[in-house]
């Protein structure tokens, strides 16, 4: 799809300087990706409830290097 947009010239190069990508329309690619992966990510919220820790899980004791009962 073709489009003309007008984009704020001092973020372009700020992002072009930060990306290492040569040219606005490769810029402009990478970010509409990179905003397409990331509203697609889960909103670890959401995951509230769907699953837990074992009622045994102790993590002071995994840090201490001692093995986990098993369930």
């Amino acid at each position: 799809m073709r489009t003309n947009i007008i984009l704020d010239d001092q973020l372009v190069n700020e992002a072009l300087s930060l990306s290492g990508i040569k040219t606005k329309r490769e810029l402009v690619y990478q970010a509409l990706k990179e905003f397409v992966s990331h509203r697609k990510r889960l909103d670890l919220r959401d995951l509230k409830g769907a699953g837990g820790l074992r009622s045994n899980y102790d993590y002071k004791a995994l840090r201490a290097g001692k093995e986990e009962t098993p369930n």
